[in-house]
């Protein structure tokens, strides 16, 4: 400890001072590249031989190795047989068992991942040329998309990034950070209410919040069981004289946050089983 108060002081606010006029540290990435140290942990490439075939031999030695344990690898085995992955324990509710580090993988009860459905990219390239492939677009191009397609499928992601050149996991933070956008496929009906000012005027936020009430989920989520979903619509600037909301794409002319939540709730118990004598 120094024997002179503020000493430390004086001292942080020194290299502070010679930090603020010195030569500024900053690199103009990925225009200048520094030299890299030969064990630093960057990005993750598989590289493949000459004759076109991965040199990665699924030894799952990365994923044993990681520090943090990001890394999850999985796959079928050789003789297709079972599901074989190495990651953290808990994304599995599994234990880690000594003999996994000397094989290849651990056979698990779940079935052998699926691949994404294919799909009929036509529409697609038209929105994209639309948009000029233009990443700083994407939220019009994922809107429009699920205009066309009815929700996102995994294909059309996967279609977008790379005819936009945006990495996946920001096409897909996108898709998931927006409540209007979905992922699967609409299931019952959709409730759908207009955000627009003008709407608002009409009362559309208070429509809305009778809806979540009754159908328990805020927009873009649906009903437990399914019957009833929220979502959003534009009226594109040109609301009649009450705030517009429609029932699967229909509009339902004027309706009050009661007559909405009445509507929601007759959606719902026409969904509900009916029970036996």
């Amino acid at each position: 400890m120094s024997l002179v108060p503020g000493l430390g002081v004086l001292k942080g606010l020194a290299r502070t001072l010679r930090n603020s006029v010195g030569r500024r540290q900053t690199v103009q990435y990925p225009e200048v590249v520094q030299p890299i140290s030969p064990r630093h942990r960057g990005r993750l490439v598989l590289l493949y031989d000459e004759a076109g075939a991965l040199k990665c031999e699924t030894c799952f030695q990365c994923a044993q190795a990681c520090p943090i344990e990001c890394i999850d690898m999985g796959g079928v085995d050789t003789k297709s047989r079972f599901h074989v992955h190495w990651g953290p324990a808990e994304q599995y509710a599994e234990r880690r068992e000594e003999s996994a580090l000397r094989r290849s993988g651990r056979p698990v009860p779940d079935p052998t991942a699926e691949a994404f459905e294919p799909l009929d990219t036509g529409a697609l390239d038209g929105i994209l040329q639309d948009e000029d492939y233009d990443p700083r677009h994407m939220l019009r191009i994922l809107a429009r998309t699920q205009e066309t397609y009815g929700y996102l499928p995994v294909a059309a992601l996967k279609h977008i990034s790379h005819a936009t050149g945006a990495w996946y996991s920001e096409v897909y933070g996108t898709a998931t950070f927006y409540d209007q956008l979905r992922l699967a496929p609409p299931s019952g009906h959709t409730l759908a209410v207009c955000r627009c000012p003008k709407c608002a005027f009409h009362g559309a936020g208070r429509i809305l919040d009778a809806l979540e009430e009754v159908v328990g989920a805020p927009i873009g989520g649906s009903s437990p069981e399914g019957a009833v979903r929220i979502d959003t619509v534009d009226c594109h600037g040109d609301p009649p004289d009450a705030a517009l909301v429609t029932l699967d794409g229909q509009p339902q002319g004027r309706l009050t946050p009661k007559a909405a939540a009445e509507l929601a709730s007759r959606l719902r118990a026409g969904h509900a089983p009916r029970g036996r004598a």
